[in-house]
């Protein structure tokens, strides 16, 4: 049989998968960049680095909110419920802070977010773009099997 026709395996799947986020962040970065005063990204390499950044960055907050979730499923109880979600929204919402500050300290003149509290409303727009443009593109792939 000719290998593209053989099932691809975990680590090609896995690969596939984040391949085509980093395309979609470095699509989404560069569409902002290019029609948003309130981002600039210096150049093409530049932003495809930044699409490889974020997204290590991205899939490292999602460990971490999951790893802290677990540890209270474990527990019953409407506090217990309010604390979970209450420390996945401060996981969730406070990394985009720390991934700013990640860019800056990687990129520094290089990639800038202008505008409320330091470009931070910027950046939020940004992040929230691209997952769910990888959102959308994910569901686009799953209805074609």
């Amino acid at each position: 049989m000719a290998a593209s026709a053989e099932a691809p395996n975990t680590q090609q799947r896995l690969f596939s998968r984040y391949f085509m986020a980093i395309l979609v962040d470095l699509i989404v970065l560069n569409l902002f960049a290019e029609h948003w005063h309130r981002v600039h990204i210096d150049g093409f390499s530049v932003s495809l680095i930044a699409a490889v950044l974020l997204q290590v960055l991205l899939q490292a907050t999602l460990a971490l909110e999951h790893r802290v979730a677990q540890v209270f499923e474990q527990r019953s109880g409407a506090l217990w419920t309010f604390l979970r979600f209450f420390s996945a929204w401060l996981i969730l919402f406070g990394s985009k802070f720390v991934m700013l500050g990640v860019i800056d300290q990687v990129f520094g003149d290089s990639v800038h977010f202008l505008g409320p509290m330091h470009g931070a409303g910027a950046f939020i727009a940004v992040v929230v773009a691209m997952l769910g443009a990888e959102e959308l593109i994910t569901r686009v792939y799953q209805r074609l099997a």
